[in-house]
């Protein structure tokens, strides 16, 4: 239970730091844009004539500036698609699609309610409702959720899709099946979400308020308990679940910036620099949550880096320096303090508590300090000359850091010292003389946490797989609406016989292309191969072409002895001229792979219901539409041979999904001149799909056939 818990919490950790990842090219366009559009700055060095209002390169840094603030202004929506793609495990872009529909419909959801309930008034906020619940994103009234709002979609959707994106559905509705439901099911689950979002919502937003009003009301203290939690999260990757609230939502406090309420320490620090010709000083008690960071990685870990060098072994001294220097660099520079930290983490344990008292007292003192240097990702040189220096020392503090970490420094260094030699640690540079000096990494220290069983089973997917040759033999994976397209590398190697023993009604050959027919549940069967590929080594799979050609021949001279017990008779659904369906002018129609049935020639352009019946599914290219008797044959139209790639042009569609019609009532117009001057051939295959084992079609009529005029005879063999 503790693992599963620990292996969610991570994934949610890790799934954050997608949409994280665009903080800093944003804080980088604001901070350049905000810092060199003030007109303070631009006259304090005297740079009227290359920035001044109504100059190239002022237009261009004013634009930069509204698009870091069009970043962070739309962040809830940022992190809805971000977190659901990092916790999707596949098909990824189907649960960001999702998560984006998802988001506009719990808001555009939440929306409704307030204009219901009168707390919206003619696109206003009412008089009477409490400033700053309601705000507007992407131009839609809602309450104010902040980042959490698109965290519990991109979290929601992630769970939907991981349960639905292989979902079978019933035959008629098949086509809805797989990572096409994920939409879908996501809609109608986030319209329930927004309406309990309205009544729910301002309950825990008086909860968020209350933790933050603890946090930011035990003053110093507070701010030290932070550091010393999210330092000692690092090893376990649960740093960013713990103090992205802080930085992003109101438990890490709310002020009111250029007539606005901001939330979280990050969005006010921004919003302040957005604003900054109006700001003072930057709020400490906003940038608590990270301007600390500055102190001990720029200063403290390097001063950790020169103790384990200076009391490595002489003899692997220089191979020390220079794995800890490039690790003091990255520290430095980027903040990025993972190859210090684990390395000690990882051989000497005591080091890393000593780390993380030292470093959480770094942010109780900055805040002390009145230190107030926002920063994108991390404390490295690049944010502090961003958002420390080039604001200035009177709005930010920030020379103060140099002294303080001096002192860091110092202490790192001689601590770290003391104890090495002490306690003889096996840092870098003091391995047994058998042991390799290298530094190591949270993949290292996770490694034992990360096997996984593949011994996975999947009978149906291994078949496909040795059916197409094996892995190796396999290129490319893909699909249509009913076919799997894969790409082999020796089509020599494909096994007719076991894709058919598969559950495939069909497969056509196309060079190095194969189409293996399965019909509109394929999505699945797409998504369950490529799992069940990723498992498998990469080998050729050598089979026997005849393996199953003795019991198909079996299964035929079984079904010819039995006796016809019924007789369904299904009616032409066009005027036209009748042919048998191998005469299709498409391999995989007249091969019957997709059903048996006629092959018609239409004279004019309406397709009509055969018999009463419903209208299964129309094809959102709208040149084929499925359909189910009220005897229960599914049947698909096929109108014209490779129109999908007409992409709806030339027809007109007269039913909807799940529309009951009698027989003769027109479904579908297509105009046959410009069907037959835009596709290889108006051929329309009419096809009885899903047939049971004891069904066999049969062509009642060829040649001229009229509406209605019988066609089909399915007899149900006893």
């Amino acid at each position: 239970m503790k693992d599963n818990i620990f292996s969610v919490l991570q994934r949610v950790g890790r799934s954050f730091m997608l949409p994280i990842a665009m903080l800093p090219v944003a804080g980088l366009l604001l901070g350049l844009g905000s810092s060199f559009t003030n007109p303070t700055t631009i006259a304090t060095y005297h740079m009227e004539a290359l920035l001044g209002s109504g100059t190239p390169l002022n237009a261009l840094l004013n634009i930069m500036n509204a698009v870091g603030s069009a970043i962070f202004g739309n962040l809830p929506l940022i992190f809805a698609v971000g977190v659901a793609i990092g916790m999707a495990k596949k098909e990824k872009e189907v649960a960001a699609l999702a998560a984006m529909i998802a988001f506009f419909v719990m808001n555009i959801t939440i929306e409704a309610m307030l204009n219901i309930t009168g707390m919206i008034v003619d696109g206003a906020v009412a008089e009477g409702v409490l400033e700053g619940t309601v705000t507007s994103i992407v131009g839609i009234n809602t309450l104010q959720m902040g980042v959490f709002g698109g965290i519990i979609v991109g979290l929601g959707v992630a769970a939907l899709h991981n349960k639905f994106y292989k979902i079978e559905l019933p035959a008629a509705i098949s086509f809805f099946g797989g990572s096409r439901f994920v939409p879908i099911v996501s809609t109608f689950a986030y319209i329930g979400v927004g309406i309990l979002s309205f009544y729910l919502w301002p309950f825990v937003q008086k909860g968020i308020f209350a933790l933050g009003g603890l946090v930011t009301g035990s003053g110093y203290i507070g701010t030290l308990i932070f550091g010393l939690i999210k330092r000692a999260l690092i090893p376990f990757g649960l740093h960013h679940v713990f103090y992205m609230p802080f930085w992003q939502t109101a438990v890490g406090g709310q002020m009111e910036v250029a007539g606005k309420l901001v939330q979280g320490g990050q969005n006010i620090f921004f919003a302040q620099l957005a604003d900054s010709q109006h700001v003072a000083h930057f709020s400490a008690d906003a940038t608590r949550y990270f301007s600390g960071e500055f102190i001990f990685m720029i200063f403290g870990l390097p001063g950790a880096a020169l103790a384990m060098v200076r009391t490595a072994k002489p003899e692997k001294r220089g191979q020390a320096a220079g794995l800890l220097l490039s690790a003091a660099l990255a520290s430095m520079f980027t903040g990025i303090t993972e190859p210090i930290e684990f390395s000690f983490l990882f051989v000497a344990p005591m080091l890393f508590v000593v780390q993380v008292i030292l470093a959480g007292s770094a942010y109780m003192i900055a805040h002390m300090l009145n230190i107030a240097v926002g920063l994108t990702f991390s404390g490295g040189l690049l944010d502090l000359f961003f958002f420390g220096i080039l604001q200035g020392n009177e709005k930010t503090s920030w020379m103060l850091i140099i002294p303080v970490g001096i002192i860091y420094f110092l202490l790192y260094y001689f601590i770290f010292s003391f104890l090495i030699k002490k306690f003889d640690l096996k840092t870098p540079g003091r391995e047994d003389d058998d042991q390799e000096t290298r530094l190591y990494s949270k993949k290292d220290y996770l490694a034992k946490k990360d096997g996984e069983n593949s011994d996975v089973t999947d009978e149906k997917s291994d078949l496909i797989m040795k059916g197409l040759g094996g892995k190796a033999n396999i290129s490319d994976v893909d699909c249509c609406a009913t076919r799997l397209r894969v790409t082999v590398k020796k089509p020599e190697l494909v096994n007719d016989g076991m894709l058919k023993a598969s559950g495939a009604s069909g497969v056509v050959h196309k060079g190095t292309g194969v189409q293996v027919i399965y019909g509109p549940s394929v999505t699945v069967v797409k998504s369950n191969l490529e799992d069940y590929l990723e498992t498998q080594p990469s080998t050729e799979y050598h089979g026997d072409a005849n393996a199953n050609a003795e019991t198909l021949s079996q299964e035929t001279a079984s079904a010819s002895e039995k006796t016809v017990t019924k007789t369904i008779i299904i009616g032409s659904p066009l005027n036209g001229e009748a042919k048998e369906l191998s005469e299709t002018p498409d391999e995989a129609f007249a091969g019957g792979m997709m059903g048996q049935g006629a092959c018609m020639i239409p004279e004019d352009g309406t397709l009509y219901a055969p018999c009463d019946g419903e209208v299964t599914f129309v094809f959102d290219t709208k040149h084929a539409i499925g359909f189910e008797t009220e005897d229960g044959i599914n049947m698909l139209f096929h109108m014209g041979i490779d129109t999908v790639k007409l992409d709806g042009q030339g027809f007109t569609v007269l039913v909807e999904n799940g529309q009951k019609v009698k027989k003769g009532d027109p479904m579908l117009k297509m105009d046959l001149d410009f069907i037959s001057k835009n596709a290889p051939s108006t051929a329309s295959p009419v096809l009885c799909t899903d047939l049971d084992d004891n069904m066999q079609v049969r062509l009642i009529k060829t040649g001229k056939v009229n509406m209605g005029e019988d066609l089909i005879a399915i007899d149900i063999l006893g």
